[in-house]
């Protein structure tokens, strides 16, 4: 089982109306992949303690690493930790963890992110590592959001920002003034369809809530894309 490290917050900004990245250094942290994972334990003055898990948003930098936290109406931990924790608080932290829905910088096969709300983290650090190491491997994302409110990573999910990274952006209740696709879940013709010669090669990253993670799985089976090649990983 990995350490527990002691975490200070050194920065928080939103993402959405709900979703905030929080920036901690951690003088011990040992690095991680993306796509990996830590515990977060909050300790209170009665002894009471609580843990839940948060995706590393960003490739290991130092000391420092990245969280994206989604605040849960009700939530015991989220709420606290995306409004209420100071910065320059500390928290602890256990990881890295998971070793199966993680993206390697050497590996060059084609690959495919799809994203339902705030299940974007994990896949925005392969993203960045993608663009960090300068790889050729074709990297392609698909992400479903309710509305142009609830998009993470806005400014860095532009064309713009990389054309190697090819992004499309899906609505499924609120679609901008102007756009060509009606909202609704995602369906086969939103998937980016490589050569079929490439379909088996192709390396999917999926997350998000269950149910969607479900759904995007079941697409891409029957668009012709590997089920061995598909890697889940989902929350609610």
């Amino acid at each position: 089982m990995s350490a527990w490290w002691r975490a200070r917050l050194i920065g928080r900004c939103e993402q959405s109306p709900t979703g905030r990245t929080l920036r901690f250094d951690v003088p011990q942290w040992p690095g991680h992949l993306a796509g990996q994972h830590v515990d977060v334990r909050l300790s209170a003055d009665d002894g009471y303690q609580a843990v839940r898990s948060y995706s590393l948003a960003a490739p290991a930098l130092r000391t420092g690493i990245e969280l994206g936290v989604q605040s849960v109406q009700g939530g015991e931990v989220s709420p606290y930790l995306a409004q209420d924790l100071p910065v320059g608080a500390e928290v602890e932290l256990r990881g890295p963890l998971g070793g199966w829905f993680v993206w390697r910088a050497e590996q060059d096969d084609p690959v495919l992110l799809v994203a339902g709300g705030c299940g974007i983290v994990p896949l925005m650090a392969m993203i960045r590592t993608h663009r960090l190491e300068g790889s050729a491997a074709p990297m392609r994302l698909l992400y479903s959001v309710r509305d142009p409110d609830q998009v993470w990573y806005r400014d860095e999910l532009t064309p713009d920002a990389d054309p190697a990274t090819a992004s499309r952006i899906v609505y499924t209740r609120r679609a901008p003034t102007g756009s060509s696709r009606p909202p609704g879940r995602i369906i086969s013709d939103d998937l980016p369809l490589p050569a079929r010669t490439a379909l088996g090669s192709t390396l999917c990253f999926i997350c998000g809530p269950t149910g969607f993670v479900e759904h995007a799985s079941d697409l891409l089976t029957r668009a012709g894309y590997a089920s061995d090649r598909i890697r889940t990983e989902r929350f609610g």
